[in-house]
C-alpha cells in the first residue's frame, strides 16, 4: 500500500461530508450520499455480474454515517442511517472514488 492509498487522517466534515487525508499530502472531500450509493457489497452489487442492484432513488437524500469503524489496515467500514453496514471501502476504492482526481490514484486533478 502507496502513500497514495494510506490515510494519515479520517473525519466527518460536517454532516454532509467525509474528509481523508492521504499520506501523500493529497485530501479528498466526499459527500457522504455519494460514498453510500458506492458500497460494493452483495446486497449492493450482483456478485457474478458486477451489476449494481441498488438504486439512487432507494437511497434517502439525506442519509448518514452513524458509525465509521477500521477494517485491518487496509479498508473503512460504515453504518449507515438508512440502516445499511455491510460495506467495506477499501482506501484503493475510496480514493478512486475521489470527486477530484475522477479515479486518478496519483491525486492529480
Amino acid at each position: 500500500m502507496g502513500a497514495e492509498t494510506t490515510p494519515s487522517d479520517i473525519s466527518q466534515a460536517g454532516a454532509d461530508s467525509l474528509r481523508i487525508k492521504w499520506q501523500d499530502g493529497h485530501e479528498s472531500l466526499y459527500p457522504v450520499r455519494l460514498l453510500r450509493l458506492a458500497c460494493r457489497c452483495a446486497r449492493c452489487v450482483e456478485e457474478f455480474t458486477g451489476q449494481p442492484l441498488l438504486h439512487s432513488q432507494d437511497i434517502p437524500e439525506d442519509v448518514r454515517p452513524v458509525r465509521i469503524s477500521p477494517v485491518g489496515r487496509y479498508a473503512i467500514q460504515f453504518a449507515w442511517s438508512d440502516g445499511h453496514d455491510s460495506g467495506i471501502y477499501s482506501f484503493e476504492h475510496l480514493r478512486k472514488l475521489c470527486p477530484c482526481c475522477a479515479g486518478d490514484a496519483s491525486g492529480t486533478p
